[in-house]
C-alpha cells in the first residue's frame, strides 16, 4: 500500500484529503506544521508528499528546499496562493507538481497517480542503466571512462569541469546553490576565490552549450544552478 504524507495546517482540508486518499486505497499520515512535516518526510517511508506553502514554523518552500538536500520524495505543492513566482520557485526547487486552492479532488487524485507513475518509470529506467552512466537528454557522462558525449560526439573537459558537470547531472532538475556545489566539487576546506563556481559554470557552458546547440545549464537567480531533463 502506498503511503502519502499530508502537510497542511488547515485541519478541515487535511481531514478531507485523508478521507479521499484512504478511500482510494492509500495509507495517510498528517502533519500540521513545516518542521514536523519535514521530520516525518525524512524519517518515514512515503510514496508522495502533499505540501502546503503557508505553514507555521517553516514554510513549505523551505521544507522542500531542505528535503531536496537528501531526498527525492515526490512532492505536490498545495496552496491558496496563486502567484506565478510561488509556482516557479516550487517547481525549480524540485516540486513534481503544483495545485492552487480551491481544487477539485478528482484532479488532485489524477495528478498523484501521474506523479507516482512517472517516478516509477524513472526508477525502472535508472535501474536498467549502469550506475556509472549519467544521462540528461542526449548528453551522457560516463564515470568509468571519464568521458562526456553528446550524440556520440565526445566533449573534452578538464577534471574540475567534469566533476562540476557530474554534480549537476546526478542532481538533475534540482537547483544547487553555489555553496553546495563548492562543497561537493572543491571540498569543505577549499580556500580561494568565492566566485570560482560562477567561473567554472561559464567555462562549462562554453563547451556544453556549443556542442549541444542550446542552454542546458540554467541559472536560478538568487539560488544557484540546475541542469534539466527538458
Amino acid at each position: 500500500m502506498k503511503k502519502i504524507l499530508i502537510v497542511e495546517d488547515e485541519d478541515k482540508i487535511a481531514r478531507f484529503l485523508e478521507l479521499e486518499l484512504v478511500h482510494e486505497g492509500y495509507e495517510v499520515v498528517k502533519k500540521y506544521d513545516g518542521r514536523s512535516g519535514l521530520e516525518e518526510a525524512l524519517s518515514g517511508d512515503f510514496s508522495l508528499m502533499i505540501l502546503d506553502i503557508m505553514l507555521p514554523g517553516i514554510n513549505g518552500l523551505e521544507v522542500l528546499r531542505r528535503l531536496r538536500k537528501t531526498s527525492d520524495l515526490p512532492v505536490i505543492m498545495l496552496t491558496a496562493r496563486d502567484q506565478v513566482m510561488d509556482k516557479v520557485n516550487g517547481l525549480d526547487m524540485g516540486a513534481d507538481d503544483y495545485m492552487t486552492k480551491p481544487f477539485a479532488v478528482e484532479e488532485l487524485l489524477a495528478r498523484i497517480r501521474l506523479v507516482l507513475r512517472k517516478r516509477q518509470a524513472a526508477g525502472e529506467e535508472a535501474a536498467s542503466e549502469p550506475e556509472h552512466i549519467h544521462q540528461v537528454r542526449n548528453l551522457i557522462l560516463d564515470d568509468a571512462a571519464h568521458t562526456v558525449k553528446y550524440k556520440g560526439m565526445e566533449i573534452s573537459l578538464t577534471n574540475k569541469e567534469f566533476q562540476l558537470l557530474r554534480e549537476l547531472m546526478i542532481n538533475r532538475n534540482i537547483v544547487l546553490s553555489r555553496e553546495t556545489i563548492l562543497s561537493s566539487v572543491w571540498g569543505y576546506d577549499y580556500v580561494g576565490e568565492t566566485n570560482v563556481v560562477d567561473v567554472y559554470i561559464r567555462f562549462l557552458r562554453q563547451k556544453i552549450d556549443d556542442a549541444v546547440g542550446e542552454k542546458m545549464i540554467l541559472t536560478v537567480r538568487g539560488v544557484g544552478y540546475v541542469i534539466k531533463d527538458e
